[in-house]
């Protein structure tokens, strides 16, 4: 039987390694620009060809953006949810995938998340004062009807962002920016009869209900409620908006 050969990595890619666990770890920062080429070369002793490749692969990860010119360099972009959701776009839209199904998801995921904010011990500092500022502002704002989307999207953001488990918070909100980024181009920043001040209101008080089972620690009705509201919430966007493919384009990935 023959033997499999292991294939050695490249000089640039293992640059491009070392350089990752860099950004990865922290040690370079979201803005921070790559030391020079003059730089790396020293620190890593490779030739410019390799160096260039290595920068390259960072690149095609989407860890560095390189700039041309006198101001030029490799400007370190750190992944975040925005990116996330972009690609996960992408993906969805070659797949044809519709916002029906984005929002499906969430009809069953966004539950969970709720459930667990309200299963969190510190949720009383690290889950209801952020819901409730999301509430506060979304009162404040309610006769302005340009934000009412905006701001009940946030509302469900904020709801996954502290569910407090890491994976469910980068999958399920990718999920959440692809449909808050539908919603928006549904309605175009206004709202309409299909959503008159009766139903905006409803919406309201839902998270309101919501935020008070989540703050007594009520996983059950937690869950319902949020399982309840999605179905409504889901239901009038996708009486009004188009049932087509998910477009990546309205998700900028240059955040």
């Amino acid at each position: 039987m023959p033997a499999h050969r292991i294939r050695q990595p490249r000089v640039a890619e293992i640059v491009a390694s070392k350089l990752r666990d860099d950004i990865l770890s922290g040690r370079l920062c979201e803005g921070d620009i790559l030391p020079t080429q003059e730089s790396l070369f020293q620190q890593f002793g490779v030739s410019p060809p390799a160096l260039r490749e290595a920068i390259h692969l960072l690149e095609t990860d989407g860890l560095v953006s390189v700039r041309r010119g006198n101001m030029g360099g490799a400007v370190i972009r750190q992944p975040s949810a925005e990116r996330t959701a972009h690609t996960i776009s992408m993906v969805l839209q070659s797949r044809a995938a519709t916002p029906a199904d984005v929002s499906e998801a969430l009809l069953h995921l966004e539950p969970i998340c709720a459930g667990m904010c309200a299963a969190r011990t510190d949720r009383a500092t690290e889950v209801v004062p952020y819901l409730q500022a999301e509430i506060d502002t979304h009162t404040a704002q309610f006769g302005d009807t340009s934000r009412f989307v905006p701001n009940a999207r946030r509302f469900h953001e904020v709801l996954v962002a502290r569910c407090g488990n890491e994976p469910m918070i980068l999958l399920i909100g990718s999920l959440e920016l692809i449909w808050s980024a539908h919603e928006s181009s549904v309605w175009g920043g206004e709202v309409d009869d299909a959503m008159n001040e009766k139903t905006m209101r409803a919406a309201l008080r839902d998270h309101q209900r919501l935020l008070d089972a989540i703050a007594d620690g009520d996983y059950a009705r937690a869950t319902k409620l949020a399982a309840d509201h999605l179905t409504t919430a889901r239901r009038t966007t996708l009486a009004v908006g188009t049932d087509r493919t998910i477009e990546a384009r309205l998700i900028s990935n240059d955040r």
